[in-house]
């Protein structure tokens, strides 16, 4: 049996060539390269998840604006696996994102984009840009579907190819060594004897941590689609409903974070410009900064880059997750207790407030929205006429409410909002009031 299968690998080798396909997997890799060099490896393996499951969602989904939302729910709820596949795609993009950030930060650390492998971190840059675009077009398919399964697709293969084509170019960057510099006149050489002394074919020798890593990220993709499945479907899509909170998915919510914090007059250049700049930024690295020292430990600045990065999206993805500035349209109507009344003006303004939206902008002692001032204690603020101008006329971003609010409508409000007041403390009481 062994002999007819060695056989006929044999003859399938001499007719297509598999050995020569697979030879690029037996490139000489330093040894040291370890755990840390798992991430490129993973950010394809995702990407092959992505691919996969936008095929086969592709065969049902209809990317018309009148059907795309039905074919959505006949996916999820009446095709076969289509809950999963949705899950799987959905999962994927998250972690094709979170690896390909890994990866970048793990090469900006190593100092991997210096000489002589400028070029192999440029198409990593973009790359990223690529997968981002993809995922952005992946929210709002149904207008950008040629872009998202089609074009984008076709350019990161080809630039992924390019990249695998660079790293057996110029080889896998060995660990940084603090005090070892790079050289471009020597470097290639020091690469040369560095690998005759102490290389190993990258399979099977050092890819076993690549497979164990990748085989790690599909089931917990896996896990995550069939135990949590996709997000739920809100609502059809209608332009007449008015409290829509739309959000891009949790990898861009930092950036529309951004976006909802900046005054409204730069908004659109930084929309354009800012992704333009971070590009720029990123694509000129190596070309800055191409030789010298590669240890992140001689490098503190680098460390500080990724740290602040970071840091800086995670608060702003903290933000973007409370969104203060959208109103809250799921707010509850405010309790006896909150309103502190059962009856007469003051409780019927406490319902108005909720039943015209006010309290989706407004909070009331934590309750209501962060879209406009916290009203606690407006009572100890605004007179009786101040509150009144202000619910009648508006202001701000605030939309006046005199043509659709009755005089008693308004009365009540105000006594409402008049008793929004500091709770007296018993030593903020004048002596003769205590007796």
């Amino acid at each position: 049996m062994k002999r007819l299968f060695t056989a006929a690998w044999l003859w399938l080798d001499d007719r297509i060539g598999i050995s020569v396909l697979l030879a690029p997997m037996k490139h000489i890799a330093p040894q040291d390269a370890k755990w840390w060099y798992v991430f490129g490896t993973a950010t394809m393996i995702a990407f092959i998840v992505q691919v996969v499951t936008g095929v086969a969602l592709a065969f049902s989904f209809i990317p018309s604006s009148s059907q795309a939302y039905e074919t959505l729910v006949f996916i999820t709820n009446n095709a076969p696996f289509g809950r999963f596949l949705r899950g799987l795609h959905y999962y994927g993009a998250s972690a094709m994102v979170l690896m390909i950030g890994a990866h970048m930060a793990q090469t900006f650390l190593f100092g991997c984009y210096k000489f002589p492998r400028e070029m192999t971190w440029s198409t990593g840059v973009l790359l990223l840009g690529f997968t981002l675009a993809m995922g952005f077009t992946g929210a709002t398919l149904s207008r950008f579907f040629a872009i998202h399964v089609f074009v984008i697709p076709a350019i990161m293969f080809a630039f992924i190819g390019l990249h695998l084509w660079l790293v057996l170019r110029h080889g896998i960057s060995e660990p940084p060594t603090a005090g070892k510099m790079v050289n471009p006149e020597t470097y290639r050489k020091e690469y040369e004897e560095l690998l005759k002394k102490s290389g190993k074919p990258f399979w099977p020798d050092l890819a076993w941590r690549d497979v164990i890593f990748g085989t790690g990220l599909i089931l917990a993709i896996a896990l995550f689609a069939f135990f949590i499945g996709p997000p739920a479907l809100d609502q059809p899509p209608d332009p007449s409903v008015l409290n829509a909170d739309p959000r891009p998915d949790w990898y861009l919510l930092w950036y529309f974070a951004l976006l909802a914090l900046i005054p409204a007059k730069i908004e659109g250049y930084l929309m354009i410009l800012m992704p333009a700049l971070i590009g720029i930024t990123l694509l000129i690295i190596p070309v800055l900064n191409n030789k010298g020292e590669r240890a992140a430990s001689r490098r503190p600045w680098a460390i500080a880059v990724v740290l602040l990065s970071v840091i800086m999206i995670g608060s702003l993805w903290v933000a973007g997750q409370q969104s203060p500035w959208s109103p809250n349209f799921q707010a509850l109507p405010l309790t006896e207790k909150v309103i502190g009344a059962t009856s007469g003006p003051v409780f019927e303004g406490g319902q108005l407030f909720h039943d015209k939206a006010c309290l989706s902008c407004h909070l009331i002692q934590g309750y209501g929205g962060r879209r406009g001032p916290d009203l606690t204690y407006i009572g100890d603020k605004l007179t009786r006429d101040n509150i009144i101008i202000r619910i009648v006329n508006g202001g701000g971003n605030m939309p006046a409410f005199g043509s659709s609010l009755k005089p008693p409508e308004i009365d009540a409000l105000v006594a409402f909002l008049q008793s929004r007041k500091r709770p007296i403390r018993p030593q903020d009481q004048s002596p003769v009031a205590q007796n």
